[in-house]
């Protein structure tokens, strides 16, 4: 085969097979098995993962969108295959690709090769799958970018999937944020009940207490803050979400204490609320309106309250807020993500006082772990209930997370702050942290 260093020789231009060209980004250093439909072959033959171009198709959509975005095409339209791991979890694929890849540009003489050698008919852009959703710039008609009526949309693409396909992955708790484990081998039920009891603690909340959940999911904090005598309001842009919550309010018996609405968190009227609680909202409502959310929330607290704001976060303050190509497109439309210093910058200054954060990346990674398994538990019924691709997705989305989590490219924090008096009292909270690790 011939080598990346004996590309550079001005030799003959011979066109070159896929596999070779692949070798040639990767500067002949690729770590996982490559096959291709022109017959061609890469990498080492006893690696244990690797991939299968299966079309044509898969070419063009790996060279008009270079990276992620090309990849997770060819993938969930079925034009390119994983080998040796199943779909419901490639993370051993991806993280070969993470770890050991390092793709180079190469001379301007090879790049007019490899050109050639793809054909100029597979470097003008088809249409993506149907699962893509539009880039931020053509969703102007869904209205401008956080507004009510997009940011239904947006969740209506991620949320409104099919609660029984949640089902399976999330489990018995439908808790689809960082679970905490209470020890290494606890389960992913122990973890999201242990993630609750942790934001209950934090929060000082009592019998007879109100709590206001924004973004509240499938209910799962709502629930288990009114199995402990707690008036809860949750809510959420998604339909299908709101509906399954009711039901199981009803089905729990606590009706009574609590209830998950079907709205915008903004339209929420009463106030004076004990306790606020955001978990997985964040990432959806836009950096650049941190300030009127974290002023909303606040109007809403009584003097002396408290909020948990829980999300995922990134490592550092500098990285722009928008969320990478498959992301964007695939899994969370419009998602932004920043650092924890901007979070707890935005809510002391709506007045605020920040009394603790901390870091749950490493449970969320296994949280993951956990989805991961659950849904090439149901991968049958999965792909029965939502399509191959969407699975795919799901798969893709879930495994690359974990890989996230584990390498620090992205975080998971909790900021707990206080809603302080005119006399910036807290309401006579204890000097040290009250709540169990």
């Amino acid at each position: 085969m011939t080598t990346y260093k004996e590309q550079q020789t001005p030799t003959q231009a011979r066109r070159l097979k896929l596999a070779e060209i692949l070798e040639i980004f990767a500067a002949g250093q690729l770590p996982l098995k490559f096959t291709a439909y022109d017959g061609s072959t890469a990498g080492p033959q006893d690696a244990t993962v690797g991939l299968d171009l299966l079309t044509p198709r898969g070419t063009t959509y790996l060279a008009t969108a270079p990276g992620e975005l090309g990849l997770a095409r060819a993938y969930v339209a079925g034009d390119v295959a994983p080998l040796g791991v199943h779909p419901a979890d490639p993370y051993e694929l991806l993280r070969a690709l993470a770890d050991k890849m390092d793709f180079r540009r190469p001379p301007a003489r090879v790049l007019a090769n490899i050109v050639r050698s793809i054909g100029i008919e597979h470097l003008k852009p088809i249409a993506p799958p149907p699962q893509e959703a539009l880039p931020r710039w053509r969703r102007i008609a869904e209205g401008l970018r956080h507004s009510k009526t997009r940011d239904a949309e947006a969740i209506h693409h991620h949320y409104d999937v099919s609660n029984t396909f949640y089902e399976w992955v999330l489990g018995p708790s439908m808790t689809y944020t960082c679970a905490c484990y209470p020890h290494a081998d606890a389960t992913l039920e122990e973890a999201q009940e242990n993630k609750y009891r942790l934001v209950f603690e934090k929060l000082r909340l009592k019998p007879g207490d109100r709590l206001l959940d924004v973004g509240c999911g499938w209910g799962g904090m709502v629930r288990y803050a009114a199995s402990h005598g707690v008036k809860a309001i949750g809510v959420t842009l998604s339909k299908e979400q709101a509906a399954w919550a009711q039901k199981a309010i009803a089905e729990d018996g606590l009706s009574d204490l609590c209830e998950v609405r079907h709205g915008d968190y903004r339209d929420v009227a009463e106030s004076g609320f004990d306790a606020v609680s955001s978990i997985g909202l964040t990432e959806h409502i836009g950096v650049q309106n941190y300030p009127s959310y974290f002023g909303f929330l606040k109007s809403k607290m009584r003097p002396g309250a408290l909020l948990l704001n829980h999300c995922i976060t990134r490592p550092d303050n500098r990285q722009g807020p928008s969320a990478g190509g498959f992301i964007d497109r695939y899994v969370f439309p419009d998602g932004e993500l920043t650092g924890s210093g901007r979070i707890i910058t935005e809510a002391q200054d709506v007045g605020l006082e920040v009394v603790h954060e901390e870091n749950l990346r490493h449970h969320y990674a296994l949280t993951l772990r956990d989805w991961s398994r659950n849904l090439a538990e149901h991968w049958d019924e999965a792909v029965e209930e939502v399509g191959l691709p969407t699975a795919k997705v799901w798969g893709l989305y879930i495994a690359g997370s974990r890989l996230g989590f584990e390498t620090n490219v992205v975080q998971l924090h909790q900021v707990l702050a206080v809603k302080l008096d005119d006399d910036g009292n807290d309401g006579g909270l204890p000097l040290r942290p009250w709540w169990t690790p």
